[in-house]
């Protein structure tokens, strides 16, 4: 198996540290590099070509946000995980906005830290839907006056099909979950989530889920 390879984004470097002694242990990883600020960032994973960025937000030159933005622009993008010290943030919203794949909490335990980057690397977002929903109510009055306008002007060019799948990756479910409850093969939602991506030119399942939220898919969904 080809180890995931990782790339830790970090200001303090006892974070560094302490995060290169708790995952550099396993057998399916390999961290293949550092960075100190954001302004470092695209240097390093041109060098080391990571699978996956664990990117603190909060470091004084350029932010993990920006260097997110920056990251996910690219044709050659890897999977972004947020490290943050708060559920719900703005800054934290805007990153998975950009494309970063989810986030986790500094005081994670090293388990759910790694479990979280295998996950990312297999395509999977790393927050459950308890938290989804926290960050949709905090998301609540927080964008623009427009954005539902705007994403509800994307997601018509979804059909119902589609429109089934998207809230119901934006309830957090898992593709064997939407799969069970509409009635189609897991190959078939996979099918369906890839076109969902291409036709809204979104980068990953948290921002199908963001937009079904700004749509207001899921208050629909919920009547």
């Amino acid at each position: 198996m080809t180890p995931i390879r990782l790339l830790l984004v970090d200001d303090d470097p006892l974070v560094r540290a302490g995060l290169s002694l708790m995952l550099g242990g396993a057998d399916d990883l390999e961290i293949v590099g550092e960075a100190a600020d954001g302004s470092e960032v695209e240097a390093a994973v041109d060098r080391t070509r990571p699978d996956v960025v664990l990117m603190d937000i909060r470091m004084p030159t350029v932010d993990g946000l920006t260097a997110t933005e920056r990251l996910r622009a690219r044709e050659d993008a890897p999977e972004v995980i947020v490290l943050t010290t708060f559920h719900a943030d703005e800054q934290v919203l805007r990153a998975l906005r950009a494309g970063a794949a989810g986030f986790v909490l500094k005081d994670t335990p090293p388990a759910e830290i790694l479990d979280a980057v295998r996950r990312v690397a297999a395509g999977d977002p790393v927050f459950s839907p308890t938290v989804t929903r926290q960050l949709m109510a905090h998301a609540a009055g927080s964008g623009p006056g427009n954005r539902r306008t705007s994403a509800r002007t994307r997601v018509a060019a979804l059909n119902d099909r589609e429109r089934e799948v998207a809230v119901a990756v934006g309830r957090g479910r898992s593709n064997a979950e939407i799969a069970a409850g509409l009635f189609m093969s897991v190959a078939t939602v996979k099918t369906h989530v890839s076109r969902i991506l291409a036709k809204l030119a979104l980068n990953n399942r948290v921002q199908i889920a963001l937009l079904t939220y700004d749509a207001g898919l899921l208050e629909q969904d919920d009547r």
